[in-house]
C-alpha cells in the first residue's frame, strides 16, 4: 500500500493500479446511457446516481468516499475546495464534456489527481446544434412556430413576418478548434464566408479557405454572423461584452454553443433590445439553468437548454469515451484524454 497521501508526489497510472485489489470503485455522479453504465457495471463496483438528481457539494464529497476514481460531468463543481475533500483514495476524475473549466485543474494536479475529458466525439452534435441555432434565429423559428401554434397566423403576407438571409453572409468564428471547423464545413454548403480568430492560424489544409485574422476586432468586423466556439477560460470570460459586439456590423446574428459566461448578458440584452443585433441563438447561459429572465421575453432570440451534444449516439460515445480513458488509467496506462499531463 502507498499508505498516507504526500502532496509533493505525483503517483502514475501503474502505481495507482497496484493499489487496487479487484474491481476498482467508481463514483458515477449522473445517469447515462444504459448502455454506458452496463459496461461501468462489468468493469467496476460503481456507485450510481439512480434518480439522477443533482448533488450537493456535501452529497458528492461523501459518496465520494472510498472510490477509486469518479466520472462526472459539468454540473458538478469540482473546485480547489471540494477537491480537498476527496479521499486521497481517489486518483483520476474523468469528466463527461470536452471542455474543464468546471474542474480546478491545479488543484487537482496538486493532489495527484489525473483528470481526462472527452473530446471529439461531441463534434458534429454541437455543430449541427450551432446550425440549428443559426438558421432558427436567423429566420424566426420561435415566433414564426408560435404564429402556428397559437393560431395567430392568419393569412400569407409579402412583408410579415420577415428574417434574415443566411446563405451568402460572412460568418465569424470565434475559436476554430475541432467544433469551430466543423461548423465551417457547414457553412461553406451556404456559400458564406468565412473568417475565423484563434491564438494561432490554422495550416492551409484545415482552413480550406477561411480567412484567418489575429485580432478579435479584425473577425468581429466581418461578424454578420458569430459563431462562438471558443473554450471558456480566464482570458475569454465576458469576452463578448458591449465593447466587442460594437464592432460587429449592425443587424448580426449571434450563436453561442460553447459556454455562457463568455458572454456578457447585459451586453448582449441591451444590443439585442435596440437592434444593434437582429438574433441571437444560445444553447448556453451564464449560471445554467437560472438563466437571466430576460432572455424569456426577447421575441428575437432562439434558446435551447443546453443540447448541444444531445443525441443517444454522441452521449453514449461520450460515456464510452471516458470509461475508455478510466480503463486506461486502471490498467497503468496514460489515458488519451488526459488534461493534467506536464
Amino acid at each position: 500500500m502507498i499508505g498516507a497521501y504526500r502532496p509533493d508526489l505525483v503517483y502514475s497510472p501503474a502505481i495507482i493500479h497496484m493499489t487496487i485489489p479487484g474491481k476498482p470503485k467508481l463514483f458515477v455522479t449522473r445517469k447515462l446511457t444504459q448502455d454506458v453504465e452496463d459496461r461501468i457495471a462489468g468493469t467496476y463496483e460503481p456507485v450510481f446516481n439512480d434518480d439522477d438528481h443533482i448533488m450537493s457539494p456535501a452529497e458528492l464529497a461523501e459518496k465520494a468516499q472510498g472510490c477509486d476514481g469518479a466520472l462526472v460531468t459539468t454540473t458538478e463543481r469540482i473546485d480547489a475546495g471540494f477537491i480537498e475533500a476527496l479521499p486521497d483514495s481517489l486518483k483520476i476524475v474523468a469528466t463527461f464534456s470536452v471542455g474543464y473549466d468546471h474542474i480546478d485543474i491545479a488543484a487537482a494536479k496538486a493532489r495527484g489527481i489525473a483528470v481526462t475529458n472527452t473530446p471529439d466525439v461531441l463534434t458534429d452534435a454541437t455543430a449541427d446544434t450551432a446550425w440549428l441555432l443559426m438558421l432558427g434565429a436567423a429566420r424566426g423559428a420561435v415566433w414564426g412556430e408560435r404564429m402556428v401554434r397559437e393560431a395567430t397566423w392568419t393569412s400569407w403576407s409579402p412583408t410579415h413576418p420577415l428574417g434574415h438571409d443566411v446563405t451568402g453572409r460572412k460568418l465569424a468564428i470565434l475559436g476554430m478548434g475541432r467544433i469551430g471547423q466543423a461548423v465551417a464545413k457547414r457553412a461553406r454548403g451556404f456559400d458564406m464566408e468565412i473568417h475565423y480568430h484563434k491564438r494561432s492560424r490554422l495550416p492551409a489544409d484545415l482552413e480550406q479557405g477561411a480567412i484567418y485574422h489575429d485580432t478579435l476586432a479584425g473577425v468581429l468586423a466581418n461578424g454578420e454572423f458569430l459563431s462562438i466556439n471558443c473554450a471558456s477560460t480566464p482570458q475569454t470570460r465576458g469576452l463578448i461584452n458591449a465593447e466587442t459586439i460594437a464592432v460587429l456590423p449592425d443587424g448580426a446574428v449571434l450563436v453561442n454553443t460553447a459556454r455562457g459566461d463568455i458572454v456578457d448578458d447585459d451586453a448582449l440584452i441591451a444590443a439585442i433590445e435596440c437592434g444593434k443585433l437582429a438574433a441571437a441563438g444560445l444553447d448556453v447561459f451564464a449560471g445554467e439553468p437560472a438563466i437571466d429572465e430576460r432572455y424569456r421575453t426577447l421575441k428575437n432570440t432562439f434558446l435551447l437548454p443546453h443540447i448541444g451534444s444531445a443525441t443517444l449516439g454522441t452521449r453514449s460515445a461520450m460515456g464510452m469515451r471516458a470509461v475508455d480513458n478510466l480503463d486506461a488509467f486502471f490498467a497503468g496506462k496514460t489515458p488519451g484524454d488526459l488534461v493534467t499531463a506536464g
